[in-house]
């Protein structure tokens, strides 16, 4: 009985030394104490004696919450057997920011599926965004800040800015954004970029005012770009690029990039420029420019030297002129050096296109041009910039 009894003993001490082995090899802690009432009785915390409900120092809240319920979604569909280039560029489908700057469509698809971003500038249900966001589309959904889906339609779009202006039915709508004042924007100002990238949903990311004014990038025929580092994705096309007090002042259009994500190069389109072309779609259901029918071409340091011109010659060489337009019509001819339009210099061809856009159709510019050594005024009357051509 006894030697029973020892046995038993023995056995039990046996797994009970067993079972601490292995719990002081796999799980020290538990014969430590710590984790397992080993709990501190007393635990001083300090917390912060303010309002969890008040904005916190530095912070854009104010001016997200302001702006952000008139930045909408835009979901459009277009049935095409093969993928389509957008009106008017020149671009080379292999160059970097061209691949990005249509990012936001994916690839050759039937039907195509494309995803942006737009702002609500009026109550009446006008909506801001991109032309290519938007261009050759069958259908267009906008979603709304609140969830609602709404079907809208297409009231004009201007591919050479890239602005394209959309109506949705005014019923119940959020507030539209307050449009800011161009003037105020300075280099380094804080901006946030409101848009849907990626299709995740609506979604803010800053940055400040790297340039302005930026042009020659080689995205749209008239540019005018605001730079900023703010993070602009596929799907932020179209979106609003706000201040610090929440007010529109451009249009997020484009970034450079190598891989189609953001590289701190971002370009909106100002808010100055995308009212102007707004209010011509919906007064004319376009936007017309002035036109004079000549080929330009930059004035090089060799192309100075060979023409003899001084090294010290600003202007643009008149390459080629179209008979029978309206610089052919003014006296205008191949050869000629053009120095200026309506006495304002003209430094290269594209501020040259700008010049004669805005003189508008119909109205007269005088150019000043230099010809074998002698310079001459002539008075031209502009035509209608013709629309660009569809490229496939």
């Amino acid at each position: 009985m006894f030697n029973r009894l020892w046995l038993l003993f023995a056995q039990t001490v046996t797994i009970l030394l067993a079972a601490i082995f292995i719990v002081a090899t796999l799980k020290p802690s538990w014969i430590s104490g710590e984790g397992i009432g080993s709990l501190v009785e007393n635990v001083t915390l300090k917390e912060g004696a303010y309002d969890g409900s008040a904005i916190n120092p530095g912070s854009y809240h104010d001016a997200v919450k302001k702006s952000m319920p008139a930045v909408v979604n835009i979901f459009t569909s277009k049935n095409s057997a093969k993928p389509k280039t957008r009106k008017g560029s020149k671009q080379n489908p292999t160059d970097p920011l061209f691949k990005f700057f249509f990012g936001d469509q994916p690839p050759d698809e039937e039907p195509i599926s494309s995803l942006g971003s737009g702002v609500l500038v009026s109550p009446e249900g006008i909506i801001l965004t991109n032309h290519h966001v938007i261009s050759d589309a069958d259908e267009i959904d906008v979603a709304l800040a609140d969830g609602r889906k709404v079907k809208a339609k297409i009231i004009g779009s201007d591919p050479e800015t890239d602005i394209a202006v959309l109506k949705i039915e005014p019923k119940q709508l959020p507030t539209p954004i307050t449009l800011g004042k161009i003037e105020s924007v300075h280099v380094g100002d804080v901006v946030l970029a409101i848009g849907n990238p990626f299709g995740v949903g609506q979604t803010v990311t800053s940055g400040i005012v790297s340039a302005m004014g930026r042009d020659h990038v080689g995205i749209n025929t008239f540019e005018n770009f605001i730079q900023t580092d703010a993070a602009i994705n596929p799907g932020n096309s179209g979106g609003a690029l706000v201040d610090t007090r929440g007010n529109l002042i451009g249009i997020n259009t484009a970034i450079y990039s190598n891989n189609g994500g953001s590289m701190g190069i971002g370009f909106a389109i100002p808010v100055n420029l995308a009212k102007q072309v707004m209010e011509s779609i919906l007064k004319n259901g376009g936007v017309t420019r002035g036109w004079i029918g000549v080929e330009p071409q930059n004035l090089s340091k060799e192309l100075s030297e060979s023409l003899g011109l001084p090294s010290t010659t600003v202007g643009v060489l008149i390459s080629g002129v179209l008979e029978g337009g309206p610089a052919a019509r003014g006296g205008v001819k191949p050869g000629d050096v053009l120095l200026s339009v309506d006495g304002n210099s003209t430094k290269d061809v594209r501020q040259l296109l700008n010049q004669i856009a805005q003189v508008g159709p119909g109205n007269e510019a005088t150019l000043k041009v230099l010809r074998k050594d002698k310079a001459l005024e002539l008075k031209v009357q502009a035509g209608k910039r013709p629309k660009p051509k569809t490229l496939n």
